[in-house]
């Protein structure tokens, strides 16, 4: 922490962070958005390393990566944008959120092996700790929260 006594800056010793890293980004629905949305979140996570010390293994760093790409994948088909994603995290895990202007809520559809697409909300399901889906005001909110392994 660093306090802040009459303009001196006097470094405790304890500079960790406090607050959740977040950052947010805004896409139109134009080609190459979905990459760009992947680009952002690697970006993120490579933050979270530094600023909070995430122990964020390849496994993980992969996993948020395609939570990221379903869920931006589906804004953009059912939107046609814009989109926002959102990205919050701590060394313990990553909420992912993605707010659309459909107001259709998305459908997970039964396990089905021989099913050709149709397998997003399934994946973030099998990866995220939790998931959640709301309407808001403009369209719809979806938020999955991963979780980081203590090694």
């Amino acid at each position: 922490m660093i306090e802040h006594l009459g303009g001196a800056v006097i470094p405790t010793g304890f500079d960790v962070p406090v607050e959740p890293l977040r950052r947010a980004a805004h896409y139109t629905g134009e080609p190459g958005c979905i990459a760009e949305a992947r680009s952002f979140a690697a970006h993120f996570l490579g933050q979270l390393r530094t600023e909070w010390c995430a122990a964020i293994d390849d496994r993980a760093h992969d996993e948020v990566l395609l939570v990221v790409s379903e869920l931006v994948t589906n804004a953009d088909r059912h939107s046609r944008g814009p989109y926002i994603l959102e990205l919050e995290g701590t060394d313990a895990g990553v909420a992912v959120v993605v707010y659309d202007s459909s107001a259709a809520l998305p459908r997970r559809f039964p396990r089905d092996p021989e099913r050709v697409g149709r397998h997003g909300l399934e994946i973030v399901h099998a990866l995220a700790a939790d998931v959640a889906v709301e309407r808001v005001p403009v369209g719809k909110r979806v938020r999955a929260v991963l979780g980081f392994s203590k090694e």
